[in-house]
């Protein structure tokens, strides 16, 4: 049954949203930057910080703009992520890299050169005019290990072309990454089903 609203406290509502649109619209005014390619980074303990930067794939495809996924941690495995954004065609170039955790591989030198690999995929997607949106998925990882020089991603992150957005996911993000990106989200674990013995799910973790 829905509240019954009487005429003053419809008046206090229409002020109160009246008053915080105009801040609104005096906080978008002072907006001067109309277009920036964006260095944004998906980091913490929580889950959700690939599947957030794959909504932005989708929103960007939506746009008419190509993107780019280069998984740098993860290939080991099938993605259902893959299997949905490639029916997109062209417009999707997707690259797993990985060969799973390094805990999976227990290979230093392999895993270091998994990630070089991955690296260079990177650099040759982000020559590319084409695509508005790269992913560099699980990549904080192999920054955590050492498997890339972090002066050299960031670099190669801050010099990219000024219409290019790229997403940085994983835990762990470096503080200097961290510095640099223009949006950072992190994600809080609150509760998990595993921790209470639920197994992962078609469909949400794979």
């Amino acid at each position: 049954m829905s509240k019954v609203i009487d005429q003053t406290e419809a008046e206090r509502h229409r002020a109160k949203m009246a008053n915080r649109k105009a801040r609104q619209d005096e906080e978008v005014a002072g907006k001067t930057v109309d277009e920036k390619g964006l260095l944004i980074v998906h980091t913490g303990t929580g889950k959700g910080k690939s599947t957030a930067a794959f909504g932005l794939a989708l929103r960007m495809l939506g746009r008419g703009r190509r993107v780019g996924v280069v998984q740098f941690i993860k290939g080991a495995w099938h993605s259902a992520e893959r299997d949905a954004l490639e029916k997109f065609g062209d417009q999707v170039a997707w690259y797993s890299m990985g060969e799973g955790f390094t805990w999976e591989t227990q290979d230093l030198e392999r895993d270091m050169a998994a990630a070089g690999r991955a690296w260079a995929k990177v650099l040759e997607l982000m020559t590319d005019p084409s695509f508005g949106l790269i992913i560099l998925d699980e990549i904080n990882i192999a920054l955590r290990y050492d498997y890339l020089d972090l002066d050299t991603v960031l670099a190669v992150l801050k010099a990219r072309r000024p219409n290019l957005h790229v997403v940085v996911t994983g835990r762990n993000a470096k503080p200097a990454l961290i510095k640099a990106a223009d949006l950072v989200t992190e994600m809080t674990l609150v509760k998990h089903h595993f921790a209470a013995g639920v197994k992962a799910q078609a469909g949400i973790e794979f």
